[in-house]
């Protein structure tokens, strides 16, 4: 998350759970990503991650029960670091830590801290299946849901330290620290955390496609999917629930947790699975970098591997335009459903918003992204992007190259006012 951490105030909290393992790779992230990190453990965590190590990583001390009440303290420890905070991360949280908090249970110095602070908090919780699954700690989870400060992070599935295959897996460190990015974009000042899109469907299109030449060579593009996956996570984590069909990516696999995805790699599959999903979504987000060209071959008939003159006659004829997906799903969708497209072009800053209000008339979507690819430091592959956002009525707003996670939730913003 370049830049978005740098500089921010981050309290990583450890409880009672094999997780802890984990909490120093997220400690050493948010490190490099420029936040100033301390770090508090419980007393069953300090027994299965190292507080030297964090330490280490964080370099603060790493602060137990032991230190909570210390003559030489001026001020309770857990009210200072509650007044540092600018986020505090509990990850892991397991069911006992869980448990005191809702039900304000002070005993311990993250107990104690967590019903101090007033900043926004980030719980990930992990714990064994069968503990997850019980109805106390699910009543539990439900109670932590209701407090507007707190995000929490619900455990993944798959295979546990105790040799169970099921849900109870701690968030990956990398998505732990793009919801803390996320978190922080869009917490109020009372430290309330957004979740506007809560109970919304959200379709979200990622990535390049992929046209087949031969059974070897494709055609296809540069784009990462790092925009698209990004405005899925912004969506999910303000609550909505999200599809995400994408080609061949290019980021951190953490990045796809808590997203429905459906891999494609031709644009006749994506618009197909889109198809699908399109009925139900309340808003469909078209950023994926779709082939304009598919090579026209006979029903059934695919070269293993063509050879170079082969594949010079190939490159010389039988192509066709690629249908528009945007287009398409604009054109049909149901009523009240909003529609974001994107458009990646290149030339004069009066060429771009040309060619944009063209394109956002004869797609008919709601809102088009102009975003132009021969910029330094923007666009394909990067972090950032910019460029001018069109919407009805000939507006247009110009968006200044940013991190494209801000982006994202800008975005989610205008639509959402569009729809209010």
């Amino acid at each position: 998350m370049e830049g978005l951490l740098k500089g921010r105030r981050v309290l990583v909290a450890a409880s009672g759970s094999i997780a802890a393992v984990k909490t120093p790779l997220l400690v050493s992230a948010l490190v490099k990503a420029g936040a100033e990190v301390r770090c508090v453990v419980t007393k069953s965590a300090a027994e299965l991650v190292s507080p030297l190590a964090l330490a280490t990583l964080s370099r603060q001390p790493c602060l137990q029960d032991s230190d909570q009440w210390d003559a030489a303290r001026p001020r309770p420890l857990h009210i200072e670091l509650a007044e540092w905070s600018e986020l505090v991360i509990v990850a892991p949280l397991s069911a006992s830590s869980l448990a005191r908090w809702v039900h304000g249970d002070g005993e311990g110095l993250l107990a104690s801290l967590l019903l101090a602070c007033e900043c926004p908090v980030l719980a990930a919780a992990a714990m064994n299946t069968a503990m997850w699954q019980h109805p106390a700690v699910q009543r539990n989870w439900h109670l932590l849901q209701q407090d507007p400060r707190v995000l929490p992070l619900q455990p993944e599935g798959g295979l546990l330290a105790c040799d169970r295959i099921g849900t109870g897996r701690m968030a990956d460190p990398g998505q732990i620290e793009l919801a803390a990015a996320s978190v922080l974009l869009q917490t109020d000042a009372v430290g309330s955390i957004a979740r506007d899109w809560q109970g919304r469907h959200v379709l979200v299109s990622a990535g390049p496609t992929q046209e087949g030449l031969d059974g070897v060579r494709v055609l296809s593009n540069r784009s990462s999917g790092r925009m698209g996956v990004l405005m899925a996570q912004a969506a999910r984590l303000r609550g909505a629930s999200v599809d995400l069909v994408h080609g061949p990516l290019q980021v951190p696999v953490s990045w796809l947790e808590g997203l429905r995805c459906q891999p494609v790699q031709s644009s006749a599959a994506m618009g197909d699975c889109l198809d699908q999903l399109q009925p139900s979504a309340d808003a469909v987000l078209m950023c994926a970098a779709v082939a304009d060209l598919r090579r026209v071959e006979p029903e059934g008939s695919v070269d293993p591997k063509m050879s170079k003159d082969q594949l010079l006659q190939a490159m010389e004829s039988g192509w066709e335009l690629v249908p528009d997906l945007l287009g398409q799903l604009a054109g049909r969708r149901p009523e009240g459903q909003l529609v974001l497209g994107f458009a990646a072009l290149a030339g004069s800053e009066e060429h771009l918003l040309s060619r944009g209000r063209e394109k956002l008339l004869s797609k008919g979507c709601d809102l088009l992204m102009v975003n132009p690819i021969d910029r330094p430091g923007q666009g394909l592959e990067s972090s950032q992007n910019g460029g001018w956002l069109l919407g009805p009525a000939e507006e247009i707003e110009a968006c200044p190259p940013q991190h494209k996670l801000e982006l994202a939730h800008h975005l989610l913003n205008c639509l959402r006012r569009l729809a209010a």
